[in-house]
């Protein structure tokens, strides 16, 4: 079921939802004779697809640098070849942004420090500069159409910024008809996660603990809820979160991720072990589990976890480990299963057929596999080659027929069940 402010597409932003559950309802991805099909072509600097009306699959890429610009593809479901592009988009300091199909029909994009809002055939509606010279990383549409983003106050290739020098955030929120600024929200701390929401209230997971605000026409900081995860020497700040079952999960020892030079093994600098965390959204009680027990741990994206099976799927991209977690009625995390494989990017999770789309990245050859699991026992169901040679850290998405499209710096893929 598509959230409120989206349009009812199969996947219509980021990770399926501002809840980032990165979850298919119904369907599987594996055919009858469990092998995968695989369509891939070079797109340079791609980030990820979303999909509106039947047979619409926007693809969203970017250049470099710091007055870098962004741009929509409109390509075939199938071949993925291009089928329409958009004018260069006013863009920024370089990194990762988001697009979304909005409600009212419109594509709406968030690149360096701009806002912009496109025509289902791609013409550009309206823009805006938004009010921080960072990237903007993402956004979320809340019940009532409005986008709400954050700028970014993490390193950059090229441009590393200290630990303690880092600024606090802002949270940001555009009307969705003109992109006007119509209320913002300094933060006490800085964050690199991106945004999540439930309804109206948006979820930040900053450097030490994670806050949450509400908007009804301006932003509301709640003062009372505020659960610290950054509890341990040399443990360090925390990526997305995934809210599920009145819980934010989400995973630590993010900094590093800015060494990425076509894989995250190898770069982690955190002395602590990389850990699931889970935060009941009621208590704030925090739950924590080691995924592989090593330093040097790293990750730049959310977990996924399956509130039916009771299984969260949690990885560590810079020790090359994919594990399973029962999730306990208390709240508690243990282990499930573990696997030796080097996944860097979002997933996605099949709820009916407890299918997870991973990936696994081999640095020496160049070539990275996608790999489907089943989310239970971490059985290997099914693998095909991508045709991409950089490990993918950025975002699948849904495809109209129980495909998936997979993005990573160098090519797009599409996925299908034969």
């Amino acid at each position: 079921m598509t959230a409120p402010g989206y349009w009812p597409g199969p996947w219509s932003c980021e990770d399926g939802g501002p809840d980032r559950r990165q979850t298919v309802a119904a369907g599987g991805l594996l055919g009858p004779n469990g092998g995968l099909d695989v369509t891939s072509r070079s797109a340079i600097a791609s980030t990820m697809v979303v999909t509106r009306e039947p047979g619409e699959v926007f693809l969203l890429g970017h250049t470099a640098g710091d007055d870098a610009v962004s741009f929509v593809e409109r390509i075939d479901p199938r071949s993925l070849e291009p089928l329409a592009r958009s004018a260069d988009l006013t863009g920024g300091p370089a990194w990762p942004g988001s697009i979304a199909a909005h409600e009212d029909g419109s594509l709406v994009v968030v690149f360096g420090d701009h806002a912009h809002k496109l025509a289902p055939d791609l013409a550009v509606e309206a823009s805006v500069a938004l009010p921080r010279r960072r990237p903007y990383n993402g956004f979320v549409v809340l019940p009532d159409g409005t986008i709400v983003t954050k700028d970014f106050a993490g390193s950059r290739p090229g441009s590393p910024v200290a630990a303690d020098a880092r600024e606090p955030c802002q949270l940001v929120a555009l009307d969705p008809q003109h992109l006007e600024v119509v209320a913002t929200l300094d933060l006490p701390e800085p964050s690199v996660a991106r945004l999540s929401a439930d309804g109206p209230t948006v979820y930040v997971v900053g450097d030490t603990g994670l806050l949450r605000a509400r908007f009804d026409g301006s932003f509301h900081l709640d003062e009372e809820f505020a659960p610290r995860y950054r509890t341990r020497p040399g443990q360090t700040y925390g990526w997305d979160c995934v809210l599920v079952d009145g819980a934010a999960y989400f995973l630590d020892d993010g900094e590093g991720s800015d060494a990425y030079d076509g894989t995250l093994r190898g770069h982690g600098t955190s002395t602590a072990p990389l850990q699931l965390l889970r935060v009941d959204l009621g208590t704030g009680a925090l739950s924590a589990v080691e995924v592989c027990g090593r330093p040097g741990g790293l990750v730049a994206n959310p977990p996924v976890v399956d509130p039916v099976r009771r299984v969260a799927v949690a990885y560590d991209s810079g020790n090359g480990v994919l594990a399973g977690f029962t999730v306990g009625d208390d709240g508690s995390l243990a282990p499930r299963w573990r696997r030796d494989q080097d996944h860097g990017a979002h997933l996605v999770l099949f709820a009916e057929t407890g299918e997870v789309v991973t990936g696994d990245h081999d640095a020496a050859a160049g070539r990275e596999d996608v790999v489907v699991l089943d989310v239970t026992s971490g059985e290997e169901l099914a693998r095909a080659d991508t045709g991409s040679p950089l490990q993918g850290v950025l975002f699948p998405a849904r495809g109209f027929d129980d495909d998936v499209y997979l993005c990573t710096f160098s090519t797009v893929t599409r996925l299908a069940g034969r």
